[in-house]
């Protein structure tokens, strides 16, 4: 019977021990959920603010003459 009362308290200990361990893990995706989901914000704003830009004023490669050497 010692037998298996150790065999049960080995479990329980092995059970606590992997309830903690996800119990940090699941911390640790909410926290990276945050993180992913601020940076999808600012992927957007700058995304937003590259869209409303206004053409530069360099040429495109097309309209550049080529160098003296061609």
């Amino acid at each position: 019977m010692d037998n298996i009362e150790y065999r049960v308290e080995e479990l329980e200990m092995k059970m606590a021990f992997q309830d903690s361990t996800i119990e940090e893990l699941n911390q640790q995706v909410i926290k990276l959920n945050e993180v992913v989901a601020i940076q999808q914000e600012q992927i957007r704003l700058l995304l937003n603010k590259l869209q409303s830009a206004e053409p530069s004023n360099m040429a495109s490669q097309a309209d550049e003459t080529p160098p003296p050497h061609f």
